[in-house]
């Protein structure tokens, strides 16, 4: 196969699935061959990111992430996309390990954000605790302009809650949890946007987009740019992926 692009999902699985879903959804297509050539790699036991990020003595993601990266680098993709907002906490040690783009989705997303919200002012952010203690979103967020807002412990526990006990326990989706967050991060603690950082709360938005609160979705996100690029590079164009963020 030539002309194709790799995902390395598995982190966790239900919202790679999401991925590949809104991947194959959104895709125009007529017939089999519309649809984008790829190869995915749900790499499902990849250790917990957030349980590095806070204590560097649990397993490291990196190396399996590294030699996924590395595996995938023989087969020459176009690009490669990471279905897992945590693991761009070493986005620099993984595209370092390549030659092969590696899309960046926090700073994707948030360069969409800024064209798409830019009279936004206060931006909250639900996500992982690894994620917020990563500061990739946070960094993201205000290098681009807007204040940042976390809510508090009461809504990073439900937000922990969804993501973990519902969803990657259950393979649930809590549609009232979830919309209670949104209510609480636009009501409480005034934000006009609130960005979805973590790949759980995407798979979230798919199953209940049923709200009136403005999101930031960056597997969505992600979602979209992939079809653009596979595209492109189906109809060999030349990208210049240094201009791709917007």
């Amino acid at each position: 196969m030539k002309k194709f692009f790799t995902v390395i999902g598995g982190m966790g699985s239900l919202a790679t699935e999401s991925y590949i879903h809104l991947l194959n959804e959104r895709t125009p297509s007529n017939k089999d061959q519309d649809y984008l050539d790829y190869i995915l790699v749900n790499h499902s036991s990849v250790p917990d990111r957030t349980a590095h990020i806070l204590d560097h003595s649990k397993p490291s993601f990196l190396p399996p992430l590294t030699e996924d990266i590395k595996q995938q680098s023989l087969l020459k993709p176009e690009f490669m996309v990471i279905i897992c907002n945590t693991a761009h906490y070493y986005y620099k040690e993984l595209q370092a390990a390549t030659d092969i783009p590696l899309i960046h989705m926090p700073h994707m997303a948030i360069s969409v954000m800024k064209n798409k919200y830019p009279k936004a002012k206060r931006i909250g952010l639900i996500a992982t605790k690894g994620t917020i203690a990563d500061h990739v979103y946070e960094d993201e967020i205000k290098n681009a302009g807007f204040e940042l807002s976390l809510g508090d412990q009461a809504v990073q526990d439900e937000v922990e809650s969804l993501i973990y006990d519902d969803i990657k326990i259950k393979g649930k989706m809590n549609a009232p949890k979830y919309h209670k967050i949104l209510q609480t991060m636009h009501d409480k603690f005034d934000c006009d946007v609130i960005v979805l950082g973590c790949t759980e709360l995407s798979y979230a938005q798919e199953k209940a987009p049923d709200h009136p609160y403005q999101v930031i979705d960056g597997q969505g996100i992600i979602v979209d740019k992939s079809i653009e690029l596979g595209q492109k590079i189906r109809n060999g164009e030349k990208i210049d992926y240094t201009k791709i963020y917007g």
